[in-house]
């Protein structure tokens, strides 16, 4: 029999294994252990490795905001009671009273729950899923995600050894995520593996939660304690990992005027023209400062539509010049042009209106 515990557990282990599995939980203000759980060997699925349940004279609560229990499936703050929970932090009476708050499930108030800070939620078979932390809960162009689900979705690809999943500001002044994955050794110089994960994660992800950077590592840094340094991981190159692996320079006028605005919105040094415009960390808001720029510069009414259509430059030039041409006719187009024509008409008749007005007169 083996026991796990200190950092969450990704993967299930292999059903070859000759020994069974206890994944435990539990920080060290509930002294060590608080769940532990058989982990089924040769399982998957969209979940991590459930941390099991609480052990005896333990009580845990999946809560809200409001300190109200949430449903099964939904993600809350993990709060422990019981016979193993500490006193408080020494010395530190405020850490303590708000880490160390009044039980509100006892109406003596006489025990307390301690607030681990910890993402959780319960699964139908009454076993919990460990999430990640509070503070790996982020914010992402309006979106709130929890990154530890990211890092269960990238640990499910066959050649991934270990992930981490951070946000890190983007030099367009917002925020972006960038995962960090250790493959297994025989995927290690392999360079289709990154897309080859992002095409998986879109499968399963919406488009705000794929992220924006993927970066090979051969090892992670760890901290003293063994556990993965989030401050130590490297920053992503300035060439974002969307750059495909065989770069095509713009060469029409129109390639390069739509590579000179690509790179001034996603803030990247090149573009060539089959570089996915959402793989170089483009989005949905990204889209429309694209589109007011081209507006700027053409006459003709660009569907922003065709910006999801046609990602990369060598498409989406071909869409602009058979435009150009009076090849395309899309919905919008039309629609806006006969909106357009409406409103000259009605000025023209203002003006007729007017006219007769005055010779009435």
């Amino acid at each position: 029999t083996v026991l796990t515990g200190g950092d969450k557990l990704h993967k299930y282990p292999s059903a070859a294994l000759p020994f069974r599995v206890f994944n435990n939980y539990g920080p060290t203000e509930n002294t060590v252990v608080t769940t532990s759980g058989l982990v089924v060997s040769g399982q998957g699925g969209s979940i991590s490795p459930p941390i099991g349940k609480p052990i005896s004279n333990t009580k845990v609560y999946i809560l809200d905001k409001n300190f109200q229990p949430v449903p099964i499936g939904v993600a809350g703050e993990l709060h422990i009671g019981g016979d193993s929970l500490a006193t408080g932090y020494h010395n530190r009476p405020e850490l303590t009273a708000s880490k160390f708050i009044p039980n509100p499930f006892d109406k003596s108030k006489a025990t307390k729950l301690y607030k681990t800070g910890d993402l959780a939620r319960y699964i139908p078979d009454g076993n919990i899923e460990f999430i990640g932390r509070i503070d790996y809960q982020v914010k992402i162009r309006g979106f709130r995600i929890e990154i530890g689900e990211i890092e269960a979705l990238v640990s499910q690809y066959p050649d991934v050894k270990e992930n981490v999943v951070i946000a890190q500001s983007d030099p367009a002044g917002g925020q972006r995520l960038v995962v960090y994955i250790v493959p297994k050794q025989e995927s290690t110089q392999d360079a289709s593996l990154i897309p080859q994960i992002r095409q998986f994660l879109k499968q399963k992800l919406p488009e705000y939660m794929i992220p924006a950077a993927f970066v090979l590592l051969d090892a992670f840094p760890l901290t003293p304690n063994g556990k993965i340094d989030r401050h130590a991981l490297p920053v992503p190159d300035t060439v974002p990992s969307g750059i495909s692996t065989t770069y095509v320079t713009p060469q029409t006028e129109t390639e390069q005027l739509l590579a000179k605005i690509w790179q001034e919105v996603l803030q990247v040094e090149k573009v060539g023209i089959y570089d996915n415009f959402f793989e170089l960390g483009g989005h949905s808001l990204l889209t429309i400062k694209v589109h007011t720029k081209l507006q700027e510069i053409y006459a003709q009414d660009i569907s922003i539509v065709k910006l999801f259509q046609h990602p990369n430059i060598s498409e989406f030039s071909k869409y602009l010049i058979d435009l150009q041409r009076g090849k395309v006719t899309d919905y919008l187009t039309t629609g806006q042009a006969k909106a357009r024509s409406d409103r000259k008409t009605s000025m023209k008749q203002q003006r007729l209106q007017r006219q007769q007005n005055r010779r009435h007169k």
